[in-house]
């Protein structure tokens, strides 16, 4: 498992913007299928195997890293980095979004916009349902980051 995280990571797009030299340039997802199966074994007596009936459990986990949020003005970024980051922020705006909707007792049943983005799409099994959902967020300790980091708290807060 940790060959095909390494080669992922190799395989992500990485830009140099004014505000790193390294910048994420694409969301990531790593999904990880665990399907288990038993034996179902209602009677005490000694039966073949190959006869009972058999239970699967099966869990997905999607780890996921996000591109960080840009604004334009201070990555300094044009022509090709500028529409990449325009589309880093709109998956983020999209994904914003369906939590927002999922997480609003007020719009129960109302419409989550899944379709919006590809990320919402890729990760719709995940965000609703009887998925379990946990956001880490990356911030910088730096004053000249205060407001990005404040986004950030904000956005990993709905």
């Amino acid at each position: 498992m940790v060959a095909c995280l390494e080669r992922g990571s190799l395989s992500r797009a990485t830009g140099s913007t004014l505000m790193n030299a390294t910048s994420s340039r694409s969301h990531a997802i790593f999904t990880v299928l665990l399907s288990q199966s038993r034996v179902v074994d209602d009677d005490e007596e000694n039966k073949d195997v190959s006869d009972l009936p058999v239970e699967m459990l099966t869990s997905k986990f999607h780890f996921v890293d996000l591109a960080g949020s840009e604004r334009l003005k201070r990555t300094g970024a044009v022509g090709q980095r500028m529409r990449e980051g325009i589309s880093i922020n709109s998956g983020l705006l999209a994904l914003g979004n369906v939590i927002s909707a999922l997480g609003d007792p007020a719009r129960k049943g109302a419409h989550v916009p899944f379709r919006d983005s590809k990320i919402t799409r890729l990760l719709q099994d995940s965000l609703g349902g009887n998925s379990k959902t946990l956001m880490i967020a990356c911030i910088s300790p730096a004053d000249v980051n205060y407001e990005e980091t404040l986004n950030t708290l904000k956005y990993a807060n709905r």
